[in-house]
């Protein structure tokens, strides 16, 4: 049943012309989403802390009241 499906989806996408550009336009698009835009923008808010630094934050975050 497996090996069934898996051929079906295989041979699929080996028949496909359009259908392999918009797959790299996709592939592209999510490196740029989740690799480049993490590493420029979203630096981590504990960064360059050490562990006991990092827990004491992460608890004080996670105690505080919500106003």
């Amino acid at each position: 049943m497996f090996s069934r499906v898996f051929r079906f989806y295989r041979d699929g996408f080996r028949a496909m012309d359009v259908g392999r550009t918009l797959w790299l336009v996709i592939v592209i698009k999510l490196v740029v989403i989740f690799v480049v835009l993490r590493l420029l923008f979203f630096a981590p808010a504990t960064g360059g802390m050490d562990d006991s630094e990092r827990a004491s934050a992460v608890m004080e975050r996670m105690t505080e009241n919500i106003e």
